[in-house]
């Protein structure tokens, strides 16, 4: 590769960095400089949650066309000095019931409402009235997800090697595929687009089953999130970043990440107590960690733990071993699959979505390049309590550690007697 073609990769990579940190300023304006910006909330019948920030900036001294590279360093400079503002009360509006948060000292505000009035059962996303009482005054329409009462199970998913090929393993590779390779170089996995969207639907076709995406990421990069999901045919949902960065001329650096998945997902399986739930993951980061302690804690409430083998290091085998034999011992099913095939075809043998899915998955994998190859190796006994002494005696680590195999097999762990699966 030559170094002209280098440098214009490279100048077109500090192009995107600078369009990603600058987005919310073009993109989210109040009146005075003032921003109320909601992200998207999901909740139940008898109660949502929602999340946004409030913040002051100063107004971009261009037209809203404008692009070029001073421009986007115009506006990296005004997120940067942008400040938030804490102390301030956001009122929020919703179905007869109206709740005042106070913003904390980084801006966000949090609001929890029990609706009065019955939410629309004809639709799933919900309209959220958001003010913040001031002259001018600040107005802003967030969007809540209330499942139907179709809904037979809900969906929980990491973001990062799980749907989007991100590197999160590795970082130099993530900074790359982000920032450097074009949006078709770092596209989804193929075939995760097709399979969220049958789960989504579910067995009947129309059930509208909740996808919930959880990520480490900073807020910062909602948009563009929300921008990929779009293009690829991804079924929407409320994204659930765990920090902000906390960008400042004191501290230019992402303040350390304090990970509360785990916490998350609790809350999740509180406010839909009478469903339960398909976890999907990847191996390279704290996905069986999280897991197994969730399975252990909530016993019957997994249907299945889907978990993308993108790591095959000492240590990731050991945590997707004892995530295994939790999974096993609780009467649910594990699925390590390098694609999204094996998820697919265990899903429609559950019942959790249409045959026909299956197909459209595989069809979207080879669309994409990719052959279904890898071989299934399965690990399963008589009853859940023998399948669970089976991976304690060894069983899975040894089939991880002796393929050599590109792509690894797929590996199921799941009992003979499997417990059916709960559906309301």
């Amino acid at each position: 590769m030559s170094l002209g073609i280098i440098g214009k990769k490279w100048k077109r990579a500090a192009s995107r960095i600078l369009t990603l940190v600058a987005q919310p300023v073009r993109t989210a304006h109040g009146p005075g400089g003032m921003v109320l910006q909601p992200y998207r909330g999901y909740g139940s019948r008898s109660e949502v949650f929602l999340i946004g920030r409030v913040f002051r900036q100063s107004n971009p001294d261009r037209d809203a066309g404008e692009q070029d590279f001073t421009a986007q360093l115009r506006d990296v400079g005004r997120r940067i000095a942008r400040r938030a503002v804490p102390g301030v009360e956001v009122a929020a509006r919703f179905c007869g019931a109206e709740q005042r948060a106070t913003t904390d000292r980084d801006g966000y505000f949090r609001i929890h409402l029990h609706p009065r009035d019955p939410p629309a059962s004809d639709r799933l996303w919900h309209d959220i009235d958001l003010a913040l009482d001031q002259s001018p005054a600040v107005r802003a329409q967030g969007q809540i997800f209330i499942p139907s009462q179709r809904c037979r199970y809900v969906v929980i998913s990491d973001i990062d090697d799980t749907i989007m090929h991100t590197g999160v393993a590795n970082k130099l590779k993530m900074l790359w595929r982000l920032f450097v390779e074009d949006a078709q170089g770092r596209v989804a996995f193929p075939g995760v687009a097709a399979l969220y969207r049958a789960l989504h639907a579910g067995a009947s076709g129309d059930q509208g089953n909740p996808l919930l995406y959880v990520s480490r990421a900073p807020w910062g990069i909602y948009d563009i999130l929300d921008a990929f999901f779009a293009l690829h045919g991804i079924p929407a949902g409320p994204v659930l970043f765990l920090r902000e960065w906390g960008l400042s001329w004191k501290s230019p650096l992402p303040r350390k990440a304090e990970d509360h998945k785990g916490e998350l997902i609790r809350n999740m399986l509180a406010l839909y107590a009478d469903l339960p739930f398909v976890l999907i993951g990847d191996s390279g980061q704290h996905d069986p960690e999280v897991y197994w302690q969730i399975i252990e804690e909530h016993p019957g409430r997994v249907l299945a733990v889907y978990i993308r083998n993108v790591s095959r290091g000492a240590a990731r085998i050991a945590e997707i071993e004892k995530l295994a034999g939790v999974v096993a011992a609780a009467g649910s099913s594990l699925v390590l699959a390098a694609d999204s095939a094996a998820m697919a075809d265990h899903a429609a043998m559950l019942g959790l979505i249409v045959s026909e899915a299956v197909s459209q998955v595989k069809s979207e994998i080879a669309e994409g390049g990719t052959e279904t190859l890898a071989r299934t190796r399965r690990i399963r006994r008589q009853t859940s309590k023998k399948t669970a002494m089976a991976v304690a005696g060894g069983e899975l680590q040894d089939v991880l550690k002796s393929a050599s195999d590109d792509p690894p097999p797929d590996v199921i762990v799941e009992a003979e007697e499997r417990r059916p699966p709960r559906l309301p």
